[in-house]
């Protein structure tokens, strides 16, 4: 007992320091992950599984942590309590007993890991289809009866009720019975020898010492195992995020912005298919942009021109030979490559932020701004029109926009992304600008304003329309 507490005092604080080292180094491996997963995938998933991912996330540095901190200090007691025991008044059967019953404990351990993981999937299942209906939900009632509304939802809450009473069961099982069955059995060994077998009183006290530290040990071992439990599902759901990050080298400076030999941007020879197709969505695509260049790339809905503009931009990875100012992307790295490359994606696939109108004008800068980004932006703002806007807005530019803030129109939204993209290669002489159907919710004299404003700043622009 002389050796528990010190041990606890020292598993506690290595606890701590493990959560702010460890803790922050995974945190920041997942972000980095999340920024670099396949956008396709992203996308087939939802909101709804991405979120349910984002909520496993915030478990499992808590639920590891936790968990393998009691399981470790719960493996040592064990190892301690089969060491008293061996001195004790049962020196054999004492600790086989114990090893038998730690056994029957992890096959426990077992059963509660797959019904948590199904339990898990199925919680999981429920965040993606709640977050999707509410996504929809205008469209749900005017589509659906009001008697239909919820008939899926009371079904799935009945399996889900049921799971969640099954996995409380089994982990009443693992925390409770287990280690008070333990003390049943230890004291059923010592029974003989209570009552008239004596061994001597010392030893007796020994052994009796040993099943109680065993019996702590369970009980530390059990939560421990819920625990490491919901961390290894938790685990399973984040590791694309964090095998995602390995992809991220670290690479020496690339050559600074407009330095390197050959055009802005050339394809040669590029193809692409999607993983969910058997005809390809880009074949054999030669493209060449020199510096000053400004061009016009029309095509047909569904002929490749926004798989074009996501090659370009770095956000697939293409069969050819695709390079910015003679350096392919591999070699360039990914941020030094969207230095050099800036895409206002269409308005489906762009998004404003719940933050500042500062900040979602730039993503692209250094955050927090200079005074003289702030003046860029403002001045960019001016050039596509959004002076008005600027002036209904208490903050101005540092006026909250997004989800619960100020809402912009669709037609501000777009000159939003036209000014993001603008800002984030307006410092480079060697930069390109890819604006991917950016006027189409623009009237004819905004547009020719917004147009004006492009023509002026870009370097080099590749404009996608429609015929």
């Amino acid at each position: 007992m002389a050796f528990a507490i010190p041990l606890r005092l020292f598993t506690t604080w290595t606890q701590g320091w493990i959560a702010l080292g460890a803790g922050g180094l995974l945190r920041q491996r997942l972000l980095a992950g999340a920024m670099t997963m396949d956008a396709d995938r992203m996308r087939r998933e939802g909101a709804g599984q991405l979120m349910g991912r984002v909520l496993e996330t915030e478990s499992l540095e808590d639920l590891a942590l936790g968990g393998g901190s009691l399981a470790a200090l719960s493996v040592l007691e064990l190892i301690l309590a089969v060491v008293v025991m061996a001195f004790g008044a049962a020196p054999a059967l004492g600790p086989l007993a114990l090893l038998i019953w730690v056994a029957l404990t992890a096959g426990i351990a077992i059963r509660y890991l797959r019904l948590r993981r199904n339990w898990s999937g199925w919680r999981l299942h429920l965040t993606h289809g709640l977050v999707e209906r509410m996504t929809g939900h205008r469209t749900r009632l005017a589509q659906e009866p009001p008697e239909k509304w919820h008939i899926h939802e009371d079904r799935e809450m009945e399996l889900y009720i049921k799971q969640s009473a099954e996995i409380d069961r089994w982990a009443a099982r693992l925390t409770a019975l287990a280690p008070r069955g333990w003390l049943a059995v230890g004291v059923l060994i010592l029974t003989p020898y209570f009552l008239g077998a004596d061994p001597g009183s010392d030893a007796l006290a020994v052994s009796l010492g040993g099943v109680l530290l065993a019996q702590m040990a369970l009980k530390r071992a059990g939560l421990g195992a819920v625990q490491l439990a919901g961390a290894w599902i938790s685990w399973e759901n984040v590791a694309p995020m964090f095998e995602s990050a390995s992809g991220i080298a670290r690479r020496p400076p690339a050559p600074a912005l407009g330095t390197g030999d050959g055009p802005v941007l050339e394809a040669v020879n590029l193809s692409y298919r999607y993983p969910d197709q058997n005809q390809a969505a880009l074949e054999s695509c030669n493209l060449t942009i020199s510096r000053g260049d400004f061009l016009l790339l029309e095509g047909s809905s569904g002929s490749g021109k926004s798989t074009l503009v996501s090659v370009l931009a770095g956000m697939r990875d293409a069969n050819g030979l695709l390079l910015a100012s003679g350096l392919d992307r591999p070699t360039l790295g990914q941020q030094s490559w969207r230095k050099r490359i800036a895409v206002a994606p269409q308005y489906h696939h762009n998004h404003i932020m719940a933050a500042s109108l500062a900040f979602n004008l730039l993503l692209g800068r250094a955050w927090p701004p200079a005074a003289e980004d702030l003046g860029e932006a403002w001045e960019v703002c001016q050039e596509l029109g959004l002076g008005g806007l600027l002036e209904r807005m208490p903050d101005g530019l540092q006026q909250t926009v997004g989800e619960t803030g100020w809402q912009l129109s669709q037609g501000e939204r777009s000159r939003v992304f036209l000014a993001r993209a603008l800002l984030q290669t307006s410092t480079s002489k060697g930069g390109l600008v890819i604006l991917d159907e950016s006027f189409a919710a623009l009237d004819p004299e905004t547009l020719g304003q917004c147009l004006q404003c492009a023509l002026k700043r870009a370097p080099s622009l590749l404009v996608v329309a429609h015929p």
